[in-house]
């Protein structure tokens, strides 16, 4: 079996009193993309800088393809490091921004011209060796610092928020050279992210960061799909997280109530036991899972439907779909995008029907170990 390409037993880190990663303990596979997802200050950069030796953990070890580089200076572990600023050398040509790490290494001399061909080729910038970086767009000067991190052919590829001074477009266009890259290098890739689409997109597992402590490893469909937490449910894609307390349960769907004579019924997929009457949760509910009916067009509710009606608060046309806010008569609005078409344009004011299938929602417990995120505004 081969070893974890990275492997963090323990590790911590404190800044004095301010402990910016809590305890934990990280395995990352050979050949990986995985990413470090988390708002600013959850401590996934000083993670990444404590794998790349620019940090030195308070408590645990580092370990890369099984040897222990805790004390390893950066400059002799075998990784190499891709920083948002870029950090090329303006006065030195494309090429030689590429060689500098193999003359710094004592490659041979003869080698190295074959090597930056080789690196610049992989980014598709064969043909700039002889430009400065001021000659190039913000695109091209990322796809220059992709190559010189490259070119030496580390173990290991860090990656912080490479992609974050990009325009759109330019970023879309990134983000598909960087998983190309990825398979045909084969080497493993661990990008720090606050952009959520982003390592969705990229990544063959996410570690989701909050306030210090990493709240869930998954690949993106787990972390999408069955959240654990409720920062989770509410950071990765758009989310309404409704408080509740569970009246009675049926097989494994629960009914919720979320106001004075108000119930909804839910999917209960807790894995610490099933939810119980009387217990608080939150019920988790994608913006796409809500649909939008005219009252008169209504399907009758039951225990696998739930039918509200709403009025329609607000409206934000997005082009191929329409952001809609529901108001309920208990003053609790749900947020919901449905596709722009003359059949689901509804009119600010407009009394409707909110359907919500029973599958499509579920329950995270509301607890002390899993409190309401600061960052989160629930709809």
């Amino acid at each position: 079996m081969n070893r974890p390409a990275v492997e963090a037993v323990n590790i911590s880190k404190s800044f004095g009193d301010n402990q910016v990663v809590k305890p934990l303990n990280l395995s990352i596979g050979s050949g990986e993309f995985f990413s470090l997802l988390g708002p600013s200050g959850c401590g996934k950069t000083t993670l990444l800088r404590m794998i790349a030796g620019f940090e030195t953990p308070s408590t645990g070890t580092v370990l890369v393809s099984g040897q222990d580089m805790t004390k390893v200076p950066p400059h002799k572990r075998p990784v190499n490091m891709v920083f948002q600023s870029y950090a090329l050398f303006p006065h030195l040509t494309i090429a030689e921004n590429v060689a500098f790490g193999l003359k710094a290494s004592g490659e041979i001399t003869a080698n190295i011209s074959a090597k930056v061909k080789e690196a610049l080729n992989l980014v598709h910038l064969g043909e700039y060796g002889e430009r400065y970086p001021s000659q190039l767009s913000g695109g091209q000067q990322q796809r220059v610092a992709l190559a010189r991190a490259i070119v030496k052919r580390p173990q290991v590829l860090l990656l912080d928020e490479p992609l974050s001074a990009l325009d759109l477009k330019i970023r879309h266009q990134m983000q598909e050279e960087l998983s190309r890259l990825q398979r045909e290098l084969g080497i493993t890739f661990i990008m720090v992210t606050h952009d959520q689409g982003e390592a969705l997109a990229l990544s063959s597992r996410i570690a989701v960061f909050y306030q210090g402590n990493m709240e869930q490893v998954g690949t993106p469909e787990e972390i999408y799909e069955h959240p654990k937490t409720p920062f989770v449910a509410s950071f990765i894609g758009q989310t309404n997280l409704i408080d509740g307390q569970v009246v009675e349960r049926e097989g494994s769907f629960v009914r919720v109530k979320i106001a004075e004579g108000l119930h909804v019924w839910v999917k209960d997929l807790l894995e610490g036991g099933p939810s119980s009457a009387g217990d608080s949760v939150y019920i988790v509910l994608r913006t796409q899972a809500p649909k939008i009916v005219p009252l008169a067009g209504a399907p009758a509710g039951n225990e696998k439907v739930n039918c509200l009606v709403a009025t329609i608060d607000q409206k934000s046309y997005q082009g191929h779909v329409t952001d809609y806010w529901l108001k309920l008569d208990c003053g609790i609005t749900v947020r919901t995008s449905m596709g722009t078409s003359a059949e689901t344009n509804f009119s600010l004011g407009e009394k409707v029907s909110m359907v919500i299938n029973a599958e499509s929602a579920y329950v995270l417990p509301d607890g002390v170990l899993n409190p309401r995120p600061k960052e989160l505004v629930v709809v």
